[in-house]
């Protein structure tokens, strides 16, 4: 959807509260832990130190934690959204990308100034990580254009840096080397409606296409040789073909999340050769079907697209291709989507995957993220229950946890967690053999007092 909304301050954020704040990393020994290994619930004790999930308990534990009763998964990561891309957005919305534990991002159209003043902001500790695409291309009458040109605004300015406009495959390598110097790894392409050349030229489709397919190849051709990837936006199955016959490394949206056109539901429909072609390939494709609620769509209509999103997903599923989680929902993260693909029937445990595992490993390649074994990043939301049983779960975490440091609101306890206490910690050494010698009822009790402790902290850990 998708940048029609990318510059609105009109949308409503989210209520700003106290943001969170990081400790130190602590060393943890989270004791009788279950953990969502990316097909099941595990058992067992985890521990933590430098950063990382280790195979032994560390020396010093600055966080010591019975977690019996609840769960642990990786952070969720979101894919394909606009609203971390300007300082603007960044101060809106960054927080409750960590309050919904979605820890790993991608922007997708940023303007090089806007993101250069954002991108140190994404490297705090308690800041979610992004990656972002500074090369936006598309079409002089493609999309978005419709939405930022129509009336001169501040907006539309900034929205017209984030947009090349090539209308040719020799304007492509004509324009390669200022594109190029917009850096990034990744630039994106518009395709939209690639099949109706017949559109061009017509006011009233202004701003609506996109790329032809020639030039689209161009252009992928071009990122390839300097090195870098390519992620289409696409709307309808026969854009789908054209990403796909370029040779683009992604899919930056399931056909069928939008109509804009008021098509056939057929037109949206994958057919077999092309997800084959989409296995064969390896090209991710990103499920953005939570952005169909921002569209208004009567009832019939919604009911005809989930369809459609149902059948593209099953066959997509069933050939391999791999699928990653992104919702292209401007005041919303991630969350949001793993909820419409809920609702569209597909497995859980393999949707906590998309989302816990494939999505964050395909933004930051090279990276041990989304799991629990040693040397992996202990990054993880500690929930009350089982989200396979219960994906609500999922929207009330418990805890936070990114590489080792715990995320809190509250900065007297993030100020304060890497101080090793009798109710998080072992006790010293010394300390347990002079207990051990004393005989007093005032000995006997103190055990109790430490186990109350120990519930007490367990207990605040909670409420965090």
């Amino acid at each position: 959807m998708a940048l029609t909304c990318i510059f609105s301050q009109a949308q409503t954020p989210p209520p700003q509260q106290q943001p969170y704040q990081a400790s130190a990393p602590l060393s943890w020994e989270l004791k009788n832990a279950r953990w969502f290994d990316g097909r099941a619930i595990q058992r067992g004790n985890l521990y933590v130190e430098n950063g990382v999930f280790v195979a032994k308990k560390p020396a010093k534990v600055n966080r010591k934690m019975d977690m019996r009763g609840q769960v642990l998964i990786n952070p969720l990561a979101e894919a394909h959204n606009h609203n971390l891309q300007t300082a603007w957005g960044w101060g809106q919305f960054a927080d409750s990308y960590i309050d919904q534990g979605v820890f790993y991002a991608a922007m997708l159209c940023g303007d090089p100034a806007g993101v250069a003043e954002v991108g140190p902001l994404a490297a705090a500790p308690a800041a979610p990580e992004v990656s972002f695409v500074t090369a936006c291309i598309t079409s002089p009458d493609g999309y978005p254009l419709a939405a930022v040109l129509p009336e001169p605004s501040a907006e539309a300015a900034a929205a017209q840096k984030q947009i090349v406009l090539v209308d040719s495959p020799e304007q492509a390598s004509q324009q390669w080397p200022a594109i190029k110097a917009r850096g990034g790894s990744w630039l994106r392409i518009v395709l939209s409606h690639s099949e109706r050349p017949e559109l061009r030229g017509r006011p009233e489709h202004f701003g609506r296409l996109g790329l032809r397919p020639e030039t689209a190849a161009a252009l992928t051709r071009l990122a390839h040789a300097d090195g870098r990837r390519v992620v289409a936006h696409v709307e309808t199955a026969a854009d789908f073909d054209a990403a796909l016959a370029a040779g683009v490394d992604a899919i930056g949206h399931l056909p069928g999340y939008a109509n804009m056109l008021d098509e056939a539901p057929d037109v949206f429909a994958l057919s077999d050769a092309a997800v084959a072609r989409a296995a064969s390939q390896r090209t991710s494709v990103i499920t953005t079907t939570a952005a169909t609620q921002l569209f208004k769509l009567d009832a019939a209509q919604l009911a005809a697209l989930r369809e459609v999103q149902r059948a593209n997903l099953a066959k997509l599923q069933a050939a391999g291709v791999p699928l990653l989680v992104g919702s292209d929902v401007f005041i919303g993260t991630a969350r949001a989507e793993l909820h419409a693909l809920d609702e569209l029937g597909l497995d859980r445990a393999t949707l906590l995957r998309m989302a816990t595992q494939d999505t964050p490993r395909a933004l930051f390649p090279g990276r041990k993220l989304g799991c629990f074994e040693p040397g992996c990043e202990a990054s993880f939301l500690v929930l009350g229950g089982d989200p396979i049983a219960d994906l609500a779960q999922v929207d009330i975490p418990m805890l936070r946890v990114k590489q080792g440091r715990l995320l809190t609101r509250l900065a007297d306890v993030a100020a304060s967690s890497s101080q090793a206490s009798a109710s998080t910690a072992d006790p010293p050494k010394a300390a347990k053999k002079a207990s051990a010698k004393k005989k007093t009822g005032k000995a006997k009790a103190q055990p109790k007092a430490q186990a109350k402790a120990q519930t007490k902290a367990t207990s605040k850990a909670k409420q965090r």
